[in-house]
């Protein structure tokens, strides 16, 4: 095996979802990473299904919602010399509305009306637990076969439900295709709520049971709403399969997003093994917030400085070396850790004049620096 790294592909990727733990600044490279395939000349779309709402921030817009939205990228033209770019557009899942759409473009009128009034379906589109990544696998089905985007670029939520939204195909296939699914629901998707009636009314000891401790009407209303569903399950499978063929295409790939701190190695090492075990493409491991050495100029230039602004700024000048000589070695051990992927460092950045520019900047970097 080659001990050299691959390029940098993002040319030839139409799928990119950024993975990692919180707060390393996974929403921003996403965000910048779509901008960078803009800059390409490849329509792009960035997409969040972080609850925590950061996308629009890294952009520097008030609001993003469930529809995608165009950020117009005008403000960027005496930064970029090249042609301009292709369409950047951006939007953040919104797990209600997603869930509301699905049903709206996949269920007749008639189940619609039962499903939308059904309060087993305002918890499943609200909070049941996975209901979030199965709707994220669920739109970025719809975004790459619907929508004519070059690059899809992915921002997940951190480190858990990151790998909770890779599990989604298949936990979601492994449910509706085993037997004991089907023993326990299709009986009652086959059955009508006619039928239902006359199980209420007799004396089957399953219901009695089950009604003591949920009550009679919380089973009409779960009877209904899998009834209303039922229809939509082989819709659900297909799409499912679809897409975790889509997650190992060659042209989609994953990025894994840290920062330099020692700690996070071993998280780097649980995403590889996990993306590795699902195969699945690792484009590149982004290191975030690198602190780079300073120019040793600079410490002579201290020393001129008046003598109490000089101390403090000395103390401070040793903390950033210190903490980039740390950064330095943990670089060096991630570049251990996976040699034949593209390593590539962001180093900390002072605020730009706007946070679209801040991403202009970080796009480049990621366009231009070398892997490590």
């Amino acid at each position: 095996m080659s001990t050299h790294p691959s390029p940098w592909p993002l040319a030839s990727i139409e799928v990119l979802i950024c993975v990692g733990p919180g707060g390393v600044g996974k929403t921003t490279l996403a965000a910048a990473l779509a901008l960078q395939g803009a800059a390409l000349g490849r329509k792009s779309l960035v997409c969040t299904i972080d609850p925590a709402k950061r996308l629009a921030s890294a952009l520097g817009i008030h609001h993003l919602g469930n529809h995608e939205a165009l950020i117009p990228l005008e403000s960027l033209s005496r930064l970029n010399p090249s042609p301009s770019p292709a369409p950047f557009w951006a939007m953040m899942l919104d797990m209600k509305h997603a869930w509301d759409e699905l049903i709206s473009n996949h269920a007749t009128p008639s189940q619609k009306t039962h499903i939308f009034n059904n309060r087993f379906y305002h918890s499943l589109s609200n909070a049941l637990a996975g209901s979030q990544e199965y709707i994220a696998i669920e739109k970025l089905w719809e975004l790459k076969m619907r929508r004519d985007y070059a690059l899809l670029v992915l921002d997940t939520p951190p480190t858990a439900s990151a790998l909770d939204f890779l599990d989604a195909p298949s936990r979601l296939l492994g449910f509706l295709d085993t037997a004991v699914s089907k023993r326990l629901f299709m009986p009652m998707l086959a059955a009508s709520r006619w039928g239902f009636g006359l199980w209420k009314n007799s004396n089957n000891l399953l219901l009695k049971t089950l009604s003591r401790f949920v009550g009679m009407q919380t089973l009409e209303q779960l009877s209904d709403f899998l009834l209303s569903m039922g229809q939509l399950y082989d819709g659900f499978r297909e799409r499912a399969y679809q897409t975790q063929t889509l997650l190992q295409a060659p042209s989609t790939a994953f990025a894994i997003v840290t920062t330099p701190h020692h700690e996070r190695i071993s998280e780097v090492q649980h995403f590889l093994d996990t993306l590795h075990q699902r195969n699945l493409q690792v484009a590149s491991i982004l290191v975030n917030q690198v602190h780079l050495p300073l120019n040793p100029l600079l410490h002579e230039e201290l020393q001129q400085l008046p003598k109490p602004l000089a101390k403090k700024m000395e103390r401070a000048y040793v903390a950033y070396e210190q903490q980039a000589s740390e950064d330095a070695r943990s670089l060096q051990k991630l570049h251990a850790l996976c040699p034949n992927i593209p390593l590539k460092t962001i180093p900390l950045l002072p605020n730009g004049s706007s946070e679209l520019e801040r991403l202009w900047h970080i796009s480049q970097i990621l366009l231009k620096h070398p892997p490590s």
